[in-house]
């Protein structure tokens, strides 16, 4: 299946100093916490076509540890740039794309001497078709090269309903935005943090009835009760080709590394 994500847009918000609201506050159910704490080498994250985009999806390449809790975009699926003909695109290949190592899920895309950004998204099965929620992960960036990017995104189940939630979203050379899209991809509300992607970041999306909060390190950078999605939605873990202008070079490659996931429920 093939999706419209989404592009970076331009409007901002001031960064705010407020603390953030625990994400284990009442009406919340822990669902998933991984640490990382197994291994999965380079070219197991293999042949993940199988029930896509649903509980049941699995990629057969990953031992049944690991795929119990996990899935990704299989090969073969464009990024948004290749969807949208830009001149330099990509297409998602977790095999090579994808490890965990040292108590660390690493994400490194690539691109060869010529061709297409090997791109990379996987998503927390726990997370998938849940209405409402939080989604939190610890990341940085340890190998930034122009041309790569992230949406870390909740996004409709049923591909069509009201809008998007992307956080983080932006170049790994520029800052750290946070985004509520409608899906024409035009803004909602917008968040520059103005804070690199290169130290390491606790970022939570917190979704309850009639309210979307972004957090970074602890504190509120962005809150709307304007258009709030209320129907299942899945977050995709989505890292891809640029969509601002800038392309990877031949032979370049960009690396994150995430130290955590953890996801809750709301009821």
């Amino acid at each position: 299946m093939l999706r419209r994500l989404a592009a970076v847009a331009v409007s901002v918000v001031a960064l705010m100093g407020v603390n953030a609201t625990p994400a284990h506050a009442v009406g919340f159910h822990r669902v998933l916490n991984d640490n990382f704490s197994w291994t999965v080498p380079v070219g197991a994250w293999s042949d993940c076509n199988h029930n896509t985009d649903t509980r049941q999806a699995y990629c057969s390449g990953l031992p049944a540890y690991a795929s119990r809790n996990w899935w990704a975009y299989p090969a073969g699926w464009p990024d948004t740039a290749t969807q949208r003909g830009y001149k330099v695109g990509g297409y998602y290949d977790p095999a090579s794309t994808l490890s965990v190592s040292g108590g660390q899920l690493h994400v490194r895309m690539w691109r060869g001497a010529s061709g297409s950004v090997h791109s990379a998204t996987v998503v927390p099965k726990a997370a998938m078709g849940l209405r409402y929620g939080a989604y939190e992960e610890r990341w940085r960036v340890s190998h930034v090269a122009r041309g790569y990017k992230s949406a870390h995104l909740l996004w409709p189940n049923n591909n069509s309903d009201c809008c998007e939630e992307d956080f983080p979203e932006g170049d790994w050379d520029s800052s750290i935005n946070g985004y509520n899209h409608d899906l024409a991809g035009d803004n909602l509300t917008a968040a520059d943090t103005s804070r690199v992607w290169t130290t390491w970041h606790v970022t939570r999306i917190e979704w309850k009835p009639g309210s979307v909060r972004y957090y970074l390190d602890g504190r509120l950078v962005d809150s709307t009760t304007r258009d709030v999605p209320n129907s299942p939605m899945n977050w995709d873990i989505q890292n891809e080709s640029s969509l601002d202008g800038e392309s990877a070079a031949p032979n370049s490659w960009g690396q994150m590394d995430i130290d955590y996931v953890r996801v809750w429920s709301y009821s």
